[in-house]
């Protein structure tokens, strides 16, 4: 048993990442911009409460929270289960973590990860649909997961019977990355008939999941898993989905995301084209063919990259000073002081900076002398 937290800690260790976790009131929102602000949940957990209690959406309850029920027994537990399963933690600040759930309102702060996420795993599309799949959805699912490997797009899915086996299976069959999105921990293989398949998947890419180890995939944890799923994508595909098909739940989320949805028309007269149909009627794009997705991606790519490159271009502009300021600001609230202290400038000093750039268009003022990107 451990007696005192810091018998969990070290410099790599993930004890503090987990126990912010275990706080009452601490969601993914909220975990993520106490870190960015304090620079570290471990500087979270040990900040004076004035600080914490006057820090934007946070107050005295979850304060004292923060203080008083972190679940240290929770955490030992999870380390624990953590080295047996050889399992480690992704975590927002990490390098690899993946960029394109960076932009979703809710990334996760950390994922538990088997395998690795490569930087190409941005080139990304989520193969999903219904469990009971017909021959047809199943032969069109492999040609689309096995079309788009070819071309080096990963497959993302969530390793459920059906659909998503046959799109992890199909880039598998092509020596392509694979993402597997759990709604369980880790090491609850579900279904456990695709424990071999997992096992596979690890080695061309990874499963993950951001549900602690121990986990049982309990029918509320998969509209929180299907998020992922369309976060980690640049499109979802949907082939075959009857009406109530938790694979709509992952289309509306790519939606909130800004993501693209994809379609595979069905027979008029099958259940399981029901949903897939009422896409295409409300506007997802209809796929007859690979190209019809890959047209799409190529669009969204290049609009990215010029994005990138106008942000480069206009970055020119600023002085060596505004740079660094504003490659601190992101779109979480960022207060004068705590911007001071980290460039080590004056207050007066960092507000004639702060207004250069919001004149200049890079950034806004909040209410409370708090900063953002525009």
């Amino acid at each position: 048993m451990v007696s005192n937290p810091s018998e969990l800690k070290s410099p790599q260790d993930p004890g503090d990442w987990l126990a912010l976790s275990t706080v009452p009131n601490v969601g993914p929102v909220r975990f993520i911009s106490l870190v960015k602000h304090f620079g570290s949940p471990e500087a979270v957990l040990s900040a004076p409460e004035k600080k914490l209690a006057d820090f934007p959406d946070v107050g005295p309850t979850i304060t004292s929270n923060i203080k008083k029920k972190v679940d240290w027994k929770l955490v030992e537990k999870q380390l624990e289960l953590m080295g047996k399963n050889q399992v480690h933690l992704l975590t927002f600040k990490d390098e690899a973590y993946p960029e394109n759930l960076e932009s979703i309102y809710d990334p996760p702060p950390f994922l538990f990860i088997k395998g690795e996420i490569e930087k190409e795993d941005k080139n990304a599309i989520a193969i999903v649909g219904c469990r009971a799949a017909s021959q047809y959805g199943k032969q069109i699912a492999e040609k689309i997961g096995r079309e788009l490997a070819k071309r080096g797009i990963t497959i993302i899915s969530g390793l459920a019977w059906g659909i998503d086996s046959i799109g992890h299976l199909a880039a598998l069959k092509e020596n392509s990355r694979t993402i597997a999105v759990f709604g369980s921990g880790l090491d609850v293989i579900y279904p456990s008939e695709n424990r071999k398949l997992a096992e596979r998947i690890i080695q061309n890419g990874a499963i993950i999941s951001e549900f602690p180890l121990g986990t049982k995939p309990e029918r509320q944890n998969f509209p929180k898993r299907n998020r992922l799923i369309s976060g980690l994508s640049l499109g979802v595909v949907i082939i075959e989905a009857g009406p109530k098909s938790g694979a709509l739940l992952t289309a509306q989320h790519a939606l909130d995301q800004n993501r693209e949805v994809f379609a595979v028309p069905g027979n008029v007269g099958a259940k399981t084209s029901e949903g897939t149909n009422k896409l295409i009627k409300e506007g997802a794009k209809l796929v007859t063919s690979v190209e019809d997705i890959l047209e799409e991606v190529k669009m969204i790519t290049t609009v990215q990259q010029k994005e990138k490159s106008k942000i480069e271009k206009d970055l020119s502009q600023l002085s060596e000073v505004e740079r660094n300021i504003y490659s601190l600001i992101t779109d979480e609230p960022y207060h004068i002081d705590k911007i001071a202290q980290d460039t080590r400038m004056s207050t007066p000093q960092a507000l004639s900076t702060l207004l250069s750039l919001e004149l200049k268009g890079f950034i806004k003022q909040l209410s409370g002398k708090q900063f953002v990107r525009t």
